[in-house]
């Protein structure tokens, strides 16, 4: 689809999660979006706006199980399934849909290397092999044709839009790579957790998934094609009181003469012209604040104090560049629309 005015039908499956409320958010000012089916297993049945209350009076479509949902008159889905329930999904729809999955579902290339980390085998093997993993600024070409790409996750999204670059370039040692983010709470998603609650959260920070997160996996799979052989990395998440967003800090140790001035250069090269991806000025590091609500990835980077080591910092917010903002991203770069179409909103600060 070229036309800029032609609307798109699309499906929401699993409306009712952050994600999905995400999506519904953005799409409200997407000019070539058209919602026609949104479902929910547990809620089917109900108005979308009894689920989430700020979208009463959008005029959107009540919640439905999957398997009534009218594929004919469908073009686009976006799957907002748990882990783990959406490949069997995905491989019962018709052929004719295009799909962005944000599930972790699609993400790993070697389903070996899947079953590992998920704890079973993978259910769709055959859609694997045509699954585009898609951060869009570093595949963009790929989108075009794609007709299923694996949303990548929001942890992944923060470490590889500053790391890929550096790494292709040789100038950082691919072999001590520390990465310690941090997550805001919605990261988790929107089921009951005891982890989750608010007396659990609230004035502290946790490190969890120590050594064995799946989005480490994720992180390798760039890393290594970008550096042309396996790469391990030393990631930790940690969890922080507050509802959205993400703070990367990576450690990194120079390779091959670089400098931290050299890395700079490669950043604001490989970024120049970007959308969403910003390196920021020498001395300006960025915080959660300045991309909240917002798709875009804030680069920050300066020398460390040990001789021959950088760090870099980066922020996206975890709902919109992490899971939402980019599969609209990704929908409108498979469409061949503008990639900020929809994607106008300025950062909400404070």
């Amino acid at each position: 689809m070229k036309s800029a005015d032609r609307r798109v039908k699309i499906a929401i499956l699993g409306a009712s999660g952050y994600t999905g409320a995400e999506l519904l958010r953005l799409l409200a000012s997407h000019p070539n979006a058209e919602i026609v089916a949104l479902t929910a297993d547990r809620q089917a049945g109900k108005p979308i706006d009894t689920v989430f209350p700020h979208l009463f009076g959008r005029g959107l479509p009540d919640l439905v199980t999957i398997d009534s949902v009218d594929w004919d008159g469908v073009e686009f889905v976006f799957c907002c399934l748990p882990h783990g329930t959406t490949q069997e999904v995905i491989a019962k729809l018709p052929r004719h849909l295009r799909i962005c999955d944000l599930s972790a579902d699609f993400r790993l290339a070697d389903v070996a290397t899947y079953a590992k980390w998920y704890g079973h085998a993978h259910r769709a093997p055959e859609l694997q092999d045509e699954a585009v993993y898609a951060i869009t600024e570093l595949v963009r070409p790929a989108l075009g044709n794609a007709r299923l790409v694996a949303n990548p996750g929001c942890y992944p999204t923060s470490a590889q839009l500053p790391l890929i670059p550096l790494v292709r370039r040789g100038q950082i040692d691919p072999d001590d790579i520390i990465i310690d983010a941090k997550s805001g709470v919605t990261g988790a998603g929107r089921e009951a957790k005891q982890g989750s609650l608010f007396s659990e959260v609230a004035e502290g920070i946790s490190a969890y998934g120590v050594a064995n997160h799946r989005h480490a996996p994720e992180i390798e799979q760039g890393l290594s094609a970008a550096a042309g052989r396996p790469v391990v990395v030393n990631f930790t998440p940690h969890l922080m009181p507050m509802n959205r967003g993400i703070l990367s800090t990576i450690y990194v140790r120079l390779a091959n003469g670089a400098s931290v001035a050299d890395l700079r250069r490669t950043l604001e090269a490989a970024y120049a012209g970007e959308e969403f991806v910003r390196v920021l000025p020498e001395g300006r590091i960025p915080t959660t604040h300045h991309v909240r609500g917002s798709n875009l990835c804030l680069i920050g980077l300066v020398a460390d104090r040990m001789p021959g080591r950088a760090i870099l910092v980066s922020v996206i917010d975890n709902l919109v560049k992490g899971a939402a903002g980019q599969a609209v991203q990704n929908m409108n770069a498979m469409l061949g629309l503008p990639e900020s179409t929809g994607l106008g909103q300025q950062p909400m600060f404070p």
